[in-house]
């Protein structure tokens, strides 16, 4: 098999699966994608490791898959993070350019003086998301390099997880044999995949609603604005129809992709399903207004959460572009519709979008994180960002920061 530099791989490590895509970077700087594998999730709970070997296993498999349709072999990979334990805020901080002029050496310094807040030592810091610049009392200012002044002012987006979880991602991803070349947030991921540069201008709320955890991302100017994990998504949905319709879990999975509708209006109500049953008893015959009605009540809840969520971070008024849902979760049918009742705002299904290569295998909502991954990869590996994760990484910074503390004190 081949080793080349210019595969770029996106792992989305899921709570229901584990999906591996591999995308090159063609002449013209378009990403061809030339490799998918996907395996069940088998040691995620809620978008967490619960079950570091069985997590290993699932990872290796989906890696297997798509280096044999790729032809090639892989090193290093983009992972994608969520769960309930991903927490955000907005930071602000304030420096004097040195030379009047801001060179990049103050556009640091500027950043690390609007991330330095007291953190608790569980906690790692994931991103630092700019969001503009404020230069001598002039805001809006997306790049200062250059510009005259003598104050320099950053708002920044921080986004923080714990450390153990973090942690277990990586060790999960090193034990499979890959690298991290850098973790990244779920819904961050999947908004280079799915939404446009006019939607992130304009103001754009983005649900990706995944097995595990539905995240929200919100953006203005370009810019994001607030993020949110909840723990509410497909699996609960998968698990609301097995105790429902009694039938093993499986088995609620086909039926939910199958026939599944999260708006019971939409459905005739002389339509009827084949539902097996659980320990060998006999298929029965079920109205499918009934499994329709599950998956609507579950759908409902999630959507009024998220709702709450956005009235509360205070942006619901610039999301002028409205609502994308994206993830597994949203390809169910009638789940736009049942959305644009509850936000009252209009609401479109997201894909991927700007890829080449076998971009039709992956126009689903249900990879917009993997391919999101490889978009972002690129933009970062372009802008130079880029931080190698090694397997103890975060674990050092902890002890350091404790012997920092212990050496204050003691």
């Amino acid at each position: 098999m081949s080793k080349k530099n210019n595969y770029i791989v996106g792992l989305d490590i899921g709570t229901t699966k584990i999906c591996c895509i591999i995308g090159e970077i063609s002449h013209d700087g378009q990403i061809d994608i030339v490799g998918l594998g996907q395996h069940p999730s088998r040691g995620l709970r809620k978008g967490v490791v619960v079950n570091i070997d069985g997590t290993v296993e699932s990872i290796k498999n989906a890696v297997e898959e798509a280096e044999l349709m790729a032809g090639c072999e892989i090193e290093s990979v983009f992972v994608g993070i969520a769960g309930g334990h991903i927490n955000s805020l907005n930071s602000h901080g304030i420096i004097a350019a040195q030379n009047k002029e801001i060179t990049q050496k103050d556009v640091d310094r500027v950043i690390d003086a609007a991330k330095a807040i007291a953190i608790p030592l569980d906690r790692e810091v994931i991103h630092v998301l700019p969001q503009e610049y404020i230069v001598d009392n002039q805001d809006g200012i997306k790049t200062p390099l250059g510009m005259s002044g003598i104050r320099l002012e950053a708002k920044v987006h921080i986004v923080t997880a714990a450390v153990t979880s973090a942690q277990n991602i990586v060790r999960c991803v090193n034990k499979a044999g890959l690298r991290v070349q850098d973790i990244v947030l779920e819904q961050l991921a999947s908004s280079e995949s799915v939404l446009s540069p006019d939607e992130k201008e304009l103001g754009v709320a983005m649900i990706d609603i995944g097995g595990g955890t539905s995240d929200l991302a919100i953006f203005y100017q370009e810019a994001i604005k607030h993020t949110s994990v909840l723990t509410i998504a497909g699996a609960q949905m998968t698990n609301d129809i097995a105790i429902g319709l009694r039938t093993p879990n499986q088995d609620a999975e086909k039926i939910k992709h199958a026939y599944g509708c999260a708006l019971s209006s939409l459905i005739a109500e002389d339509e009827t399903i084949e539902v097996p049953s659980v320990g060998g008893r006999e298929t029965r015959t079920v109205s499918r207004q009934i499994l329709s009605e599950i998956l609507e009540a579950r759908s409902r809840e999630m959507f009024e959460m998220l709702n709450h969520e956005i009235n509360t971070s205070g942006f619901r008024e610039i999301i002028s572009s409205g609502i994308v849902l994206t993830g597994g979760a949203a390809s169910l049918s009638g789940m736009g519709e049942l959305a644009e009742e509850i936000f009252q705002l209009p609401v479109r299904i997201g894909t991927p979008t700007r890829l080449g290569g076998l971009a039709d295998v992956v126009g689903s909502p249900m990879y917009a994180t993997s391919t999101g991954l490889i978009q972002y990869g690129i933009k970062s590996i372009k802008a130079g960002t880029l931080r190698e994760l090694e397997g103890r990484h975060l674990f050092d910074k902890i002890f350091s920061r404790m012997k920092d503390w212990a050496e204050e004190f003691f």
